[in-house]
């Protein structure tokens, strides 16, 4: 099991992530940018904080970034071209 150094207090232990590790799907296809546990510890970051995706640190990844991207690119709109 790789560790990564935990970037927050309340981040995910490395005795929590090997419980969690073995329950998560494996990914197919291209190799992630971003570990699932950087993923995790990311949403469980903008959870707590109760701020918005853009402002989760990149130590996380780059979570709610793809989608804030498309929507600065659209018409403002929500999927099919609803608001």
């Amino acid at each position: 099991m790789a560790t990564l150094t935990v970037t927050g207090r309340a981040d995910l232990t490395d005795a929590q992530w090997a419980v969690l590790e073995p329950v998560l799907p494996r990914g197919k296809g291209r190799p992630p940018t971003w570990t699932k546990r950087q993923l995790i510890d990311g949403i469980r970051w903008r959870t707590r904080t109760g701020a918005p995706w853009r402002d989760v640190p990149l130590a996380y990844g780059l979570i709610g970034r793809r989608s804030m991207a498309c929507s600065d690119a659209g018409s403002g709109t929500g999927p099919g071209g609803r608001s």
